[in-house]
């Protein structure tokens, strides 16, 4: 008889430790438990009967880095890789980022020009915040708010304008709150390494200048580096992910249970073009960001409501962090509401007036982890915990260690196989 391991969370994290643990050459018997009536949690996406395909979650994964390849070779062996949708560096999609200040739309820098002279909306030439870096001595504390690090490392501007937006389209979170050491770990532990971000970054701790990485990958990670890619996802939408994984482990003897909330846990001792635009908090507190869909992904545009007009697909996000003081009660806020402030949003900003064919408002409680300040030391102390009272618990997803879907993924492979390595020999 194997032994049983059970999994709470139907999620990515979830689907996705349940997919190593039966891929093991002697897989236990693993139970899945949902407390809600669907799997795969934030990977929600809703098809319209046009054919057009709306995210609600997460829109699109970056290839980049070892947990990338992971995600893309798990996609391949799911029989997905006819589904990609692969978005190059070169599409205007992933070369092109916005901010929205002063009423107007102002592309974030790039190339040479913005180093060297003052490009809106910045007041002074970028070249001044990377001398501030190189200058700046490298940080004592254990841990420091994103804001405060970027303000200190590159000066007021890049602060208050890229990091706080940057804080707000990704955890849709404030900078001011949020800690670095867990949200951004790489630009950390570059100024604990190099005494400088631009320094770490570009020379990162123990690889000397002119060493290559060991082999080129293979798969859809080699394929996502040959055509370099920035981003992908799936003619479906990226729930069809959480769907290839319940078909791939429920016929491999996995015990799926949804509507079964875990109620205790105890021991038995025996168009445009461009990505989209984000919105500094000083600007509009409400209004994170636009996102245009239709721009990286046109494949989910679906038919045209209205014959011989294109599709336009955008998502507006609204609150997070903000949500409450902007908005009231997020259980209580009216969809009307949402509606004609993403409306207003996408009029003012981008000058798109009149009533959209479809129009769906989703209101995502705690969706995002939120990593503040002191967030390392808290993981630390549970696991810490879990050793010292010999717990058979592995947490994994989101809330811990990274809230990308590569992230979630890697987190569910790592503790499969420290699963794995504690099961006893049948």
């Amino acid at each position: 008889m194997p032994p049983t391991v059970a999994v709470v969370g139907g999620g990515i994290s979830g689907l996705a430790a349940c997919y190593h643990l039966l891929r093991a050459p002697r897989p236990p018997k693993v139970v899945l438990l949902e407390a809600s009536g669907r799997f795969g949690g934030w990977l929600q996406s809703t098809r319209t009967p046009e054919g057009a395909v709306f995210e609600h979650g997460p829109r699109g994964v970056r290839p980049a880095g070892p947990a990338g390849a992971e995600t893309l070779r798990m996609v391949s062996e799911l029989g997905l890789a006819g589904d990609i949708l692969a978005v190059p560096r070169d599409h205007p999609a992933a070369r092109n980022r916005f901010l929205y200040l002063g009423g107007a739309l102002h592309p974030l820098p790039s190339g040479l020009r913005p180093v060297l002279r003052a490009v809106p909306p910045f007041p002074r030439a970028l070249l001044w915040s990377a001398l501030r870096d190189l200058l700046t001595p490298r940080g004592t504390g254990p841990d420091e708010s994103a804001h405060a690090f970027a303000r200190r490392r590159f000066g007021p501007e890049v602060a208050e304008l890229a990091v706080d937006s940057l804080c707000r389209g990704v955890f849709a979170g404030d900078s001011r709150a949020l800690s670095v050491r867990s949200c951004f770990p790489a630009l950390f532990q570059a100024e604990r390494q190099r005494g400088s971000v631009l320094l770490g970054l570009a020379l990162p701790h123990g690889v000397a200048a002119g060493d290559s990485e060991a082999g080129p990958p293979a798969g859809l990670a080699g394929r996502a580096r040959a055509e370099r890619w920035s981003q992908w996802s799936l003619r479906g939408g990226m729930e069809s992910l959480a769907r290839a994984l319940v078909a791939f482990v429920s016929p491999r003897g996995a015990e799926l249970r949804c509507h079964s909330p875990l109620t205790h846990l105890g021991r038995h001792r025996g168009r445009w073009q461009g990505f989209g635009h984000l919105v500094p908090s000083s600007e509009d507190p409400a209004l994170l960001g636009v996102v245009y869909d239709s721009v990286a992904f046109p494949e989910h545009d679906g038919t045209p409501a209205t014959p011989g007009t294109p599709s336009l697909r955008l998502t507006v996000m609204l609150g997070g962090a903000w949500f409450r003081q902007s908005f009231g009660d997020p259980a209580l806020v009216a969809p009307e509401l949402l509606l004609r402030r993403a409306r207003a949003a996408v009029s003012d900003h981008l000058g798109l007036a009149g009533t959209p064919a479809r129009a769906i408002v989703r209101v995502q409680q705690d969706c995002i982890p939120q990593y503040t300040l002191g967030h390392w030391e808290r993981l630390e102390r549970i696991q810490r915990f879990l050793k010292e009272q010999e717990l058979p618990l592995s947490l994994i997803g989101a809330s811990y260690s990274g809230v990308s879907v590569n992230d979630c993924i890697a987190s569910a492979k790592a503790a499969a196989a420290r699963i794995l390595g504690s099961l006893p020999e049948p």
